[in-house]
């Protein structure tokens, strides 16, 4: 309408790392004309980030899930992660819990305005196999035999309050 639209061009933005959705970039000088041929404004570009199908972010720290096998989790293991920058030798303890979380400390983004990085938080799926052949099973029944474990322990108790835990202990 007023006549102040330039040719198209194009440009290009150097994107800081650790940005976010919604970051905006401030372009001096390259909007559009001023009024009456004044000086040109600014060109503010806002950030679209696509999310990654592995990771999840939270602020400057990166979720992901590791799916490993209830022997691993039970025995220890060590899983090849790999990260936004290398690949990580993960080191799960023996006695895993399903939920469990193991941090990766200065693994996940960038900080913004700042130095370091966030940390990379890896939550364990803990699997429990659903088919079992006769020589697992007889393993397993085994194993719970050993263990004391061949019938549930039964509804778990919320830790409840102080005097609830010295009632209980004075039982």
């Amino acid at each position: 309408g007023a006549g102040r639209g330039g040719p198209r061009r194009t440009l290009t933005i150097k994107i800081p790392a650790g940005v976010d959705s919604g970051t905006r970039i401030q372009l001096s000088g390259q909007g559009e004309v001023g009024p009456g041929g004044g000086p040109p404004g600014d060109l503010y570009v806002e950030l679209f980030v696509r999310p990654n199908p592995v990771f999840t972010r939270q602020g400057d720290d990166l979720h992901c899930s590791v799916a490993i096998p209830m022997v691993a989790a039970a025995l220890g293991t060590t899983i090849e992660l790999e990260t936004l920058d290398s690949t990580e030798n993960l080191e799960v303890r023996a006695g895993a819990q399903p939920g469990e979380t193991i941090k990766l400390v200065a693994r996940g983004v960038p900080k913004l305005r700042g130095t370091g990085k966030g940390d990379l938080i890896v939550h364990l799926d803990v699997r429990t196999p659903t088919k079992l052949d006769a020589r697992q099973e007889e393993l397993l029944r085994e194993l719970a035999s050993l263990r004391g474990e061949e019938h549930p322990l039964g509804i778990a108790a919320k830790d409840g309050n102080i005097f609830s835990r010295i009632r209980d202990a004075l039982k």
